[in-house]
């Protein structure tokens, strides 16, 4: 299912691999990102709040309470719905303190317990068999073993335990890219990777069933973020921590580089009013940990109408 949302904000591929010692991004570096991103990030951005909110309008789709919950990074969210205790964490020590004084300062329920831990999502400090449910907003796609991180959070779970997630995909940003390819050609000769690769959709489907999570469940919204320019495009994506972190990125984008992306995005991608737009693609997953109460497929062969009989049938009735 594809749906697409347009906001208005003024003022390739990537390879997946098991392997934890293939380092695509550099986690000190998003570290130090989000730390940034703790003081920058508005209060309330529209597109955070939005995936935020279409995430856990999936969690109360489910008609199943959950007593614990394990929040990992990204958009964090108070997730007190029906929870009696909620872990917050995140691999910046900034966003963590920030998220608990927002959390003290609004009017939160007082029988929610909630606890705050610093922690990495490539390692995460949870017992197995401990949470009812692990959600996370737009934080995963910054990992380098994705599927190990996603098996981890599996393992997290109880039996019957729900994994909600949604992640940037592969065409988010894709005005972006054009343009800092055109750029780098242009003024440089040749191009590098400026841009974090992201998880296309089809790959989300195997991912959830590599982690050993069963009745996976996949759909894809597609955000547009119009902008007075590609500079405050740069602006709210840092705001966000979404910046680049690319492990092999040695230099910074030379400054008249980076002057000609704007000038090509706004020439190439300018609306009527004047503003650019911005893609998001969002890809949310679910899955479950395994119990014995869950639906299984049919053995094979054990189907008592052919699809031949079905056609007849659906023939006649036209």
């Amino acid at each position: 299912m594809m749906r697409r949302t347009v906001f208005s904000i003024f003022g390739s591929s990537r390879s997946f691999s098991t392997n934890s010692k293939v380092n695509i991004f550099d986690r000190q570096l998003k570290r130090n990102q989000r730390d940034r991103a703790a003081w920058l990030m508005p209060q309330n951005d529209p597109l955070l709040h939005t995936v935020a909110d279409n995430l856990l309008d999936r969690l109360q789709d489910v008609k199943k309470t959950f007593p614990s919950a394990l929040c990992l990074g990204g958009s964090l969210q108070a997730i007190t719905h029906a929870i009696q205790k909620l872990i917050v964490m995140d691999a910046s020590y900034d966003m963590v303190q920030r998220c608990q004084n927002d959390y003290h300062a609004s009017n939160n329920p007082d029988n929610t317990e909630t606890m705050f831990v610093v922690g990495d999502e490539e390692f995460l400090p949870i017992k197995e068999n401990s949470v009812d449910l692990v959600i996370s907003c737009l934080g995963l796609h910054w990992t380098n073993d994705l599927p190990g991180a996603m098996i981890q959070s599996m393992l997290a779970l109880k039996p019957d335990g729900l994994f909600l997630a949604a992640i940037l995909g592969g065409e988010t940003l894709k005005e972006l890219r054009i343009a800092c390819t055109v750029a780098q050609m242009e003024r440089e000769g040749g191009i590098s990777p400026r841009i974090s690769p992201l998880a296309q959709v089809r790959d989300a489907g195997n991912l959830l069933t590599r982690a050993g999570f069963n009745l996976p469940g996949v759909d894809v919204d597609e955000y547009t973020v119009k902008y007075e320019s590609a500079l405050e495009l740069i602006e709210h994506l840092r705001a966000m921590g979404e910046t680049n972190a690319l492990s092999q990125m040695n230099t910074m984008l030379k400054r008249d580089t980076a002057l000609a992306t704007a000038a090509i995005y706004d020439s190439m991608f300018a609306s009527e009013d004047g503003t650019v737009p911005a893609t998001f693609q969002v890809i949310y997953m679910t899955g479950w940990k395994e119990h014995s109460s869950q639906q299984k497929p049919k053995r094979r062969g054990s189907a008592t109408v052919s699809f031949k009989d079905i056609q007849t049938q659906f023939g006649n009735q036209s």
